[in-house]
C-alpha cells in the first residue's frame, strides 16, 4: 500500500560536508524533482535510466541555479519504500540544502515525520517490524558486535527464527484442529502428546533466546559505567587507558577531576558509556563537593562500577567510604587495585573481607592493575565480556534481542506456552490449548508485526530521525 503524500527531507546528518542528500518519497517525487532538476545535456529527468546518477542543475521557481547536483531515480517497487524515490545529491552546507529542502515543499511535498521513509518501507512490505527497527541500531552501533548484532536483525536473520517459532506453533494448532475434525481417526490421544513434547522443546528455545535480552540491549545503548574512588586513586589515568587517548586531565594535586567526564569506549567489543566522577572526599569547596554529589548518583544510577584503589596505601578513611558506596550499588562492581607498578597485594585480602561482609555486594572480580603502563586491561576486558554474554562471548549476532519490547514479548510467549501445557496436564479437550497456543502465535507476531496495534508502530518511528 502506498501512501498518498509525498513526502522530502534531509537524509544526511545536520551540519556542513561535502555532500548533502535531499530524500523524496512518493508518486509525486519525480513530477517534482523535474520542476526543480535540469539534467546537463538537455534531457529531461524522466527519460533518464532508473538508479543511474544523473549530473546537472537545482533551479527554483524564477530558473535560477540554486546547486549544482546530482539526481538519482528509483521507481516503485524497486526503492527504500517500495514508491517512487528521488535523491538529489547536491553540496553540504545547511544553507543550500535548506533551500533545496524549502523548494521540494513549495513544488508539493510535505515534511517527512521521524522515521517515515522507514515506516513506508515496513507498511509496503519491504521490511518487517524488527529490520525496521535495526535500520537505526546499525546507524548508531558503536562497536563490532553491536554491528553483527544490527545487521543480523536487517538481514532477516532475527525475524526469520521468530517465524520458524510461529511456524511450529501453527503446525500444532493444525494438528489439535485435525483431531478435533476427525475424531473417528483416533488421533487425539497422539495429537495432545506429540503437542506436549514439541511445547517443552519450543519453550527452552525461546527462553534461551529471551535471557540474550539484556547483552543484546547493551550492546545497543552501552553500559552506563561510573568511575569512582578517592582523590589521586587513579581514576583519570584509567579512564585514558581505556580511551586510548588524555581525554581526563591527571595530576598529583587532588581534586583535580571536579566534574563528570562522559565518554563511549569500545572494550573487547562491548560498548561502555564511561563517567569519570570527581575524588570522594570531605571538602569545603562548593565546586568539589557538587562533583562529589555527583559521583555518589552516578555510582548508584551505574549497571556497573569500576571501585579504584591506591594500592601503595593503607586503606583511608575515603577508601572506607568507597568500600561502603559500593556495598550499596544495585549495579555490577569490579574492583581495580591500581598502581600494581608500583607495589604489591597491599590490599587485595582487606577489600576482599570487607566487600564479603555484605551479601547484597554484587562485585564481580577485583583486579591488580597499572592505569601507567595497562597491565591488567585483558584481564578487564575478559571480565567484561563475562558479565556482559554470561561466558558465551559469540552469542550475539544474528539471534539476540536488542530491545526491550521484544524481550517483554518473548516472555510473555514463554508464559502463554507454559499456560498451554498447564492445559493438557490438566486434561482439558483440544480446544482450549489451540486457544492458548493461538495467543502465542499471535503474541509473536508483534515482534515482526504482523499482529500488531498502529499506536505501537507509530511510538516505535517516532524514535527514528527525520530522514530515515
Amino acid at each position: 500500500m502506498q501512501q498518498d503524500e509525498t513526502i522530502s527531507a534531509i537524509a544526511t546528518p545536520p551540519g556542513e560536508g561535502g555532500i548533502g542528500i535531499i530524500r523524496l518519497s512518493g508518486a509525486r517525487s519525480v513530477e517534482i524533482a523535474t520542476k526543480i532538476f535540469n539534467p546537463y545535456g538537455g534531457e529531461k529527468l524522466t527519460d533518464c535510466s532508473p538508479r543511474k546518477a544523473v549530473y546537472g542543475t537545482v533551479v527554483n521557481e524564477k530558473n535560477k541555479i540554486i546547486d549544482e547536483a546530482i539526481c538519482i531515480v528509483m521507481y516503485a517497487p524497486n526503492s527504500y519504500t517500495c514508491e517512487d524515490v528521488v535523491e538529489i545529491q547536491c553540496h553540504g552546507g545547511s544553507i543550500v540544502m535548506k533551500e533545496v529542502l524549502s523548494l521540494t515543499y513549495r513544488m508539493g511535498a510535505r515534511p517527512a515525520q521521524p522515521g517515515e521513509f522507514t515506516k513506508r518501507a515496513f507498511l509496503n512490505g519491504r521490511l518487517d517490524l524488527s529490520q525496521a527497527q535495526a535500520v537505526m541500531d546499525v546507524i548508531n552501533a558503536k562497536t563490532k558486535a553491536s554491528l553483527a548484532m544490527a545487521m543480523g536483525h536487517l538481514s532477516g536473520d532475527f525475524s526469520n527464527k521468530i517465524k520458524e517459532f510461529r511456524h511450529e506453533i501453527l503446525s500444532m494448532i493444525a494438528h489439535l484442529e485435525a483431531s478435533i475434525d476427525f475424531p473417528e481417526d483416533d488421533i487425539e490421544d497422539f495429537a495432545v502428546e506429540d503437542t506436549r513434547e514439541k511445547l517443552k522443546l519450543l519453550v527452552e528455545k525461546i527462553k534461551r533466546m529471551s535471557d540474550t535480552a539484556d547483552a543484546g540491549i547493551i550492546l545497543r545503548d552501552g553500559l552506563k559505567t561510573a568511575i569512582i574512588g578517592k582523590p589521586n586513586a587513579g581514576k583519570s589515568s584509567l579512564m585514558n587507558l581505556l580511551l586510548g587517548q588524555e581525554r581526563a586531565i591527571v595530576t598529583d594535586i587532588p581534586g583535580t577531576t571536579r566534574d563528570s567526564i562522559e565518554e563511549y569506549v569500545n572494550i573487547g567489543g562491548i560498548p561502555l558509556r564511561l563517567i569519570d566522577t570527581a575524588g570522594i572526599r570531605a571538602t569545603d569547596d562548593i565546586v568539589e563537593k557538587i562533583g562529589v554529589d555527583k559521583a555518589y548518583s552516578y555510582a548508584n544510577e551505574a549497571e556497573l562500577v569500576l571501585a579504584v584503589f591506591d594500592n601503595t596505601q593503607e586503606l583511608s578513611e575515603e577508601d572506607e567510604e568507597i568500600i561502603n558506596i559500593i556495598k550499596k550499588c544495585p549495579g555490577n562492581i569490579i574492583v581495580i587495585l591500581n598502581k600494581m607498578d608500583l607495589s604489591g597485594d597491599i590490599n587485595n585480602d582487606i577489600i576482599s573481607r570487607k566487600l564479603n561482609e555484605s551479601n547484597e555486594t554484587r562485585i564481580r572480580g577485583i583486579i591488580p592493575m597499572s592505569a601507567k603502563n595497562g597491565d591488567g586491561q585483558e584481564k578487564l576486558e575478559q571480565l567484561l565480556q563475562d558479565i556482559v554474554y554470561g561466558g558465551n562471548v559469540n552469542n550475539y549476532e544474528s539471534n539476540i534481542i536488542c530491545d526491550a519490547r521484544q524481550g517483554e514479548i518473548l516472555r510473555q510467549t514463554v508464559l502463554l506456552l507454559q499456560e498451554s501445557l498447564n492445559t493438557i496436564e490438566m486434561g482439558m479437550s483440544e480446544d482450549f490449548i489451540v486457544i492458548d497456543l493461538r495467543s502465542a502465535w499471535e503474541k509473536l507476531g508483534e515482534i515482526t508485526g504482523e499482529t500488531i496495534e498502529d499506536d505501537i508502530v507509530n511510538q516505535i518511528f517516532s524514535q527514528f530521525c527525520i530522514g530515515k
